[in-house]
């Protein structure tokens, strides 16, 4: 310490005015140097200084509001697409009740057209029995009558001699006569 006082001190005796020359004492010297330096940049950075953190300071500032509006705006469209994603849901719901009322509509009407088809299908079965039944009918009363018609010619063939036989046909062939002159 008493080296700094020294140097202090030695300020006020100037060396010889012929010569120029360096403090290379360390100690004495800085505070000095500092102290000038530190004065300096005070006395002129202080304007570059305060510029510079009023600069920073309003990009923050800018930063911060950007922000703020950013946030805002990303809640408004978080807010929307909610709102959408309800609205959508909704509809999702809806259209999953009308599909299934749908299906069980179709599923109804599907029913509904197998009953009438089965019941159409029964009728035809029952118009194609009726017919079948018909038509077998009609062929045993035509078997029927040819073999009565066979047993009676039979019949009359061994009963008839040609006498008798050729007087039927002679009556007959009068008659078909006797006929034709009527509608003449």
């Amino acid at each position: 310490m008493k080296n700094v006082t020294d140097s202090f001190v030695s300020l006020g005796h100037w060396p010889s005015a012929g010569s120029f020359g360096f403090n290379t004492d360390i100690f004495a010297t800085n505070p000095i140097n500092l102290s000038v330096v530190v004065g300096v940049l005070i006395f002129f950075g202080k304007g570059v200084l305060s510029d510079l953190l009023d600069n920073r300071k309003q990009r923050i500032l800018n930063t911060i509001r950007n922000s703020e509006e950013l946030r805002g705006g990303a809640i408004q469209q978080l807010e929307k697409a909610r709102t959408r994603l309800r609205k959508v849901e909704t509809e999702a719901d809806q259209f999953r009740v009308n599909g299934y009322s749908e299906i069980e509509r179709e599923k109804l009407n599907l029913i509904n057209s197998t009953y009438k088809t089965l019941e159409q299908l029964e009728n035809y079965k029952n118009e194609t029995i009726q017919f079948e039944q018909q038509r077998a009918i009609n062929q045993v009363r035509q078997r029927v009558f040819q073999q009565a018609l066979q047993g009676a010619l039979g019949t009359l063939n061994s009963c008839l001699n040609n006498e008798l036989h050729l007087r039927t046909i002679s009556a007959n062939i009068g008659l078909l006569e006797a006929m034709k002159e009527i509608t003449e």
